[in-house]
């Protein structure tokens, strides 16, 4: 008799724990399903989120559900006297379920909190010279995305990036695309892809556009993406995310290639809400 319950208990565990995203979901669309932004934070995103206002509705309507999600299971913390408001929540969230529009919940299933800063901030760093010694000092920083599950960001410059829509800098964006790229469990610049030709074409055309970046920028030639794109591959990868979304014609006619591998990533073309 025991023998026997203890065999049914250890199924339905079994069956839970290889279900259990589906079963989550199930969860959420019940306790979600009559949440909605209302008048007041619709208007605040007009102002305050020109691809908000640009969007189709459909588009719009899939991340105003996105984005009550992200209020109600993300932790939000204001530091340095930062007093938060619902305003500065909503247009944060905002800005980060952009890149997640057409990918189910769990959004950003690694990010726990975010931290905000009334502006630019200090944060430690050591460095190391080529004799080995090691330096701590403290750095001047806008951002920076924790592979813990931790974001931090200026106030300030989020605002910036939505106050300036087609400069191809927006701190949310940048940042948010560290958390899809450490999903992997590494900051390379490759985030999680369906498939195994998935990889293999990303290699190819990622290595082939980020070396054409350096190159770009070691000779002073034109460049759509920031130069700050040729620090790394992951910063690549960041800073294309924010041409994508900021500037994608641009970026189309400047390298099709990894525009239309963008477009298969992210699942949405950007160029229609411009």
């Amino acid at each position: 008799m025991i023998n026997g319950l203890l065999i049914v208990v250890l199924i339905l565990f079994v069956v839970i724990f290889w279900r259990w995203p589906s079963i989550q979901n199930r969860l959420w669309r019940s306790k979600y399903k009559d949440f909605a932004l209302n008048s007041q934070q619709k208007d605040i995103l007009l102002r305050c989120m020109p691809i908000y206002k640009k969007m189709t509705d459909a588009d719009r309507e899939k991340l105003e559900r996105h984005i009550t999600w992200f209020l109600n299971e993300k932790r939000f913390v204001g530091c340095d006297g930062l007093k938060l408001t619902p305003a500065m929540k909503l247009i944060v969230a905002a800005d980060a379920c952009v890149l997640v529009l057409n990918k189910p919940w769990p959004l950003y299933k690694n990010v726990k909190e975010i931290l905000l800063y009334p502006s630019a901030y200090y944060a430690p760093q050591s460095t190391r010279d080529s004799a080995g010694l090691v330096s701590y000092h403290n750095a001047v920083r806008l951002g920076e995305s924790w592979p813990g599950g931790t974001l931090v960001l200026s106030w300030h410059d989020v605002l910036e990036g939505n106050r300036l829509p087609s400069d191809g800098h927006n701190l949310v964006f940048h940042e948010f695309a560290h958390q899809l790229d450490q999903e992997t469990g590494k900051t390379t610049g490759t985030p999680l892809l369906k498939s195994s030709a998935d990889y293999k074409e990303w290699g190819r055309v990622f290595s082939r556009a980020f070396t054409q970046l350096k190159s770009h920028v070691a000779y002073s030639m034109p460049h759509v993406i920031h130069s700050y794109g040729a620090t790394n591959e992951a910063e690549f990868f960041a800073v294309i995310t924010e041409t994508f979304l900021e500037k994608p014609a641009e970026l189309r006619r400047y390298d099709p290639e990894i525009y239309s591998m963008l477009v298969n990533y992210y699942q949405f073309d950007p160029i229609v809400w411009h």
